[in-house]
């Protein structure tokens, strides 16, 4: 019997088999979440290769969005679902988060009230809601920030795989739902702070939100979930039950007809990239300190859609490539040409479709597989010549 650390060794060893560009994502991420905090804490401001703590809470935030991008690839890329209301489940797990660090605010509110939130005491709110019960233990909310998202895409799926949606009329269902929810959680009479949302959070398991340090620990935590999150979805896809969801998007008809239960697999792979999208989500917030409404926007998830098919759709990695770029992108263009991001996102969109349908790894992957086919012919030209 194979000691712990062997087997979960072999494990990550088989999930990244023959997966060239998974390896070297995988390996420039577990590079960036242990050089990047060296390069801010050993090396002093004012050195060129010094990163700003501002700069690290920034690309962990990238990093919580391809954590996103990689829950829609699971999807879109191996099941053929378009899900246009990831974003529900990436706002639900923030949400879940936002709300234990506002419980851990205390009485250092603006109204000093211990319990209660300031948005409720500005609102007259007598005591706390019981949905809010618990959400003082980090343990609970990190229950939560799982079992939301995921308990929201099983209903969900349950009704609209049974029913035999499928196709665009499921996208659309999607969109609704979670223009449905921003639409709700608007509303002050909710409990979620309506418009303004959930923000001014103080710390996590005691630590400072502020602190430097705390700030560098979440770019690792979120560094550290992108990569086991990869190798889930990886060793899924690498499973008879990721061939069987392939199977699905390709023909779902002949695979519901040689027995296999087709609403069971399509459940399971939808209700894995909620609780993933929810995960990102949760690690978004104290990196970013607010989440509201906003989040459930249904142009958000369309953004999503777009980094994973820029990327590269059914490759997983190009889902976390893709969302590095566009969102390295977004910044840059909001700073130097604000006016100009919309059109230039959809511009994006609109040359990823003529000109790179594979994304840029499939694009990279052809260009790599010709010249090796114009090096092999000619390494048969010369043996041709030299036997002639």
């Amino acid at each position: 019997m194979q000691p712990q650390g062997m087997q979960s060794k072999s494990i990550v060893l088989s999930a990244l088999r023959g997966d060239k560009g998974g390896q070297i994502t995988v390996l420039t991420i577990l590079a960036a979440i242990i050089f990047i905090p060296m390069a801010n804490t050993l090396l002093p401001v004012g050195h060129p290769l010094h990163v700003e703590t501002f700069t690290i809470s920034l690309m962990g935030k990238y990093l919580s969005y391809a954590l996103l991008a990689l829950a829609v690839d699971l999807v879109w890329g191996y099941l053929g679902i378009l899900s246009l209301g990831h974003g529900a489940f990436f706002a639900l797990g923030g949400y879940a988060m936002g709300m234990y660090l506002m419980r851990q605010i205390g009485d250092r509110g603006v109204y000093g009230n211990p319990i209660l939130p300031d948005f409720m005491v500005f609102l007259n709110w007598q005591e706390l809601p019981w949905f809010w019960q618990g959400f003082d233990q980090f343990w609970f909310a990190c229950l939560m920030v799982v079992l939301v998202p995921g308990a929201l895409a099983f209903v969900f799926g349950y009704l609209a795989f049974r029913s035999r949606v499928s196709g665009v009329y499921l996208s659309i269902m999607t969109q609704a739902l979670t223009y449905a929810l921003m639409l709700a959680f608007f509303r002050n009479e909710m409990g979620f702070g309506g418009n303004n949302g959930l923000t001014d959070f103080k710390d996590i398991l005691g630590f400072s939100l502020q602190q430097d340090s705390t700030k560098i620990a979440l770019f690792i935590a979120t560094g550290v979930a992108l990569i086991v999150s990869y190798i889930v979805c990886r060793s899924v896809i690498n499973s008879r039950l990721g061939r069987v969801a392939m199977a699905i998007r390709d023909t779902e008809s002949r695979t519901r007809f040689m027995g296999y239960d087709v609403d069971g697999i399509k459940l399971w792979v939808f209700v894995l990239s909620a609780v993933i999208a929810g995960i990102a989500g949760a690690l978004y917030v104290p990196q970013v300190g607010i989440i509201n409404p906003g989040e459930f926007a249904p142009l958000n998830s369309i953004e999503v859609v777009v980094w994973v098919a820029l990327g590269g759709r059914a490759t997983l990695f190009g889902a976390i490539v893709g969302a590095l770029v566009i969102n390295y992108a977004k910044s840059w263009f909001t700073v130097e040409f604000p006016e100009v991001w919309l059109f230039a996102l959809g511009g994006l969109f609109v040359l990823s479709t003529m000109y790179f349908p594979k994304g840029l790894i499939g694009f990279i992957n052809d260009k790599v597989a010709q010249v090796k086919r114009s090096v092999s012919n000619k390494d048969k030209d010369k043996t041709e010549e030299v036997t002639a």
